[in-house]
């Protein structure tokens, strides 16, 4: 049977003639999806970086189309193995992105065919033939000591001090920029244990997240507690002042390992945690992952936590090895 190509001269001309309406398209399907997901973010049930994301996407496809296919639009029936392999090409040639960023920019479109799969406009899934792979990446944290030196730096204004408190909170409780900056008094509770917990669904999957409040990040709290008008518990600035502005207290305090704010997250499952001998099993809970193997992802098991626990072995074989050393 003769393939049914959706692009054709004799379906362009249909097409301006408006008789291929019945056809789903791959663009229609991306732009509900993009408003859909403005609605969310407007919420507050979605995070603003996420639909961010699917805008880039959203025009990146369109420069695809136009410059592989010469069409502003494609039917949802034509999405190939092959038409994936190719926008993957034009992502790594024309746009010059690395395998991980390929791999975020698939996955929207992933999501789309989903969508038409769900709503029975696509009856078959073109990724079933298809495969790429992120490539491992060593995930920066800050050492104890570049905590110290963030912590004990003289700095210049209220601003820096601002930048630095707000860092450190979510390098001392796990929670994103996003979550952090959505924070508010309902989400502090005080459970039977009588300690401080936050509470919190997190915006970017929606997952519940537990997290006791330690000394440090309470004491960052009281400093700030009822300075927000909206029940917000820190007056959080815009995402790249923040980000500008920890680069620049970093960099005063001595540390020399490029910032990112998501480090911080890196941080608290790394040096805070997992290091401190928290079970990742709980450290996957705080952070509100779905699957521990995404907290395995973040997990690095320093040297300092190593040496902890073969001191540890070593303190509790002592007494078998005096007995080893007496009959061996």
């Amino acid at each position: 049977m003769e393939r049914d190509n959706f692009v054709t001269a004799e379906k362009v001309k249909n097409a301006f003639l408006g008789l291929e309406h019945r056809y789903h398209t791959l663009m229609q399907v991306f732009r509900q999806h993009n408003e859909d997901y403005e609605k969310q973010v407007e919420a507050g049930m979605k995070a603003k970086g996420t639909l961010l994301k699917y805008r880039t996407v959203y025009k990146h496809m369109q420069e695809f189309l136009d410059i592989r296919y010469h069409v502003k639009d494609i039917a949802l029936k034509e999405l190939t193995p092959a038409f994936i392999s190719d926008f993957e090409m034009f992502l790594r040639t024309d746009k010059h992105c690395c395998t991980n960023t390929v791999w975020l920019y698939v996955c929207p479109l992933r999501t789309m065919v989903f969508i038409a799969i769900n709503n029975e406009w696509l009856t078959r899934d073109p990724f079933r033939e298809y495969e790429i792979k992120k490539e491992e990446t060593t995930r920066s944290f800050l050492t104890k000591d570049e905590i110290r030196l963030l912590m004990e730096g003289k700095l210049k204004n209220a601003k820096q001090e601002l930048y630095r408190d707000l860092y450190l909170f979510c390098a001392f409780t796990g929670l994103s920029f996003a979550d952090m900056r959505n924070l508010t008094e309902e989400n502090i509770r005080t459970y039977f244990d009588e300690h401080e917990w936050i509470n919190i669904n997190r915006q970017k999957t929606g997952v519940v997240s537990n997290i006791r409040l330690l000394d440090i990040a309470n004491r960052i709290i009281g400093k700030y507690r009822g300075l927000c008008g909206d029940g917000r518990i820190f007056p959080v600035p815009h995402y790249n002042t923040c980000l500008a502005g920890i680069r620049a207290v970093a960099k005063r305090c001595g540390i020399t390992k490029h910032i990112t704010w998501h480090q911080s997250r890196h941080t608290a499952a790394t040096t805070i945690f997992l290091s401190n001998g928290v079970p990742i099993e709980t450290v996957s809970s705080m952070l509100g992952h779905k699957s521990i193997k995404t907290t395995q992802i973040y997990a690095k098991i320093t040297k300092e936590k190593l040496n902890q626990d073969m001191e540890n072995l070593a303190a509790r074989l002592n007494g078998v090895e005096e007995f080893a050393g007496c009959t061996i």
